[in-house]
């Protein structure tokens, strides 16, 4: 199994014949969506993100170079050294 990742995100699985560390099961479905990254309150949103979906119990796995990648792009817009595709403008509601 991959390292913890720095935001807490469950990383992906070494080899595909593992099984889901969470249900047992075998088979996964490779997927690519949206993810967003948190980090002290700023927020990454990243299209076509690959993962691989438990297809017993829904457990996702993220590959750990993607989630460094991610990481890495994050920082870099935060210091204004890359540039965001586009900025997303999020109204927020809490649930009470």
């Amino acid at each position: 199994m991959s390292q913890q990742c720095p935001n807490g995100e469950t990383p992906g699985r070494e080899t595909k014949s593992d099984q889901c560390p969470f249900c047992g099961g075998e088979e996964f479905q490779a997927r690519r969506e949206e993810y967003l990254y948190t980090y002290k309150g700023e927020h990454l949103m990243v299209s076509d993100f690959p993962v691989e979906v438990c297809a017993k119990c829904g457990m996702r796995f993220y590959p750990g170079d993607a989630l460094l990648e991610v990481e890495r792009r994050f920082f870099a817009i935060q210091s204004h050294k890359e540039e965001p595709d586009k900025i997303l403008h999020i109204p927020c509601k809490a649930f009470v």
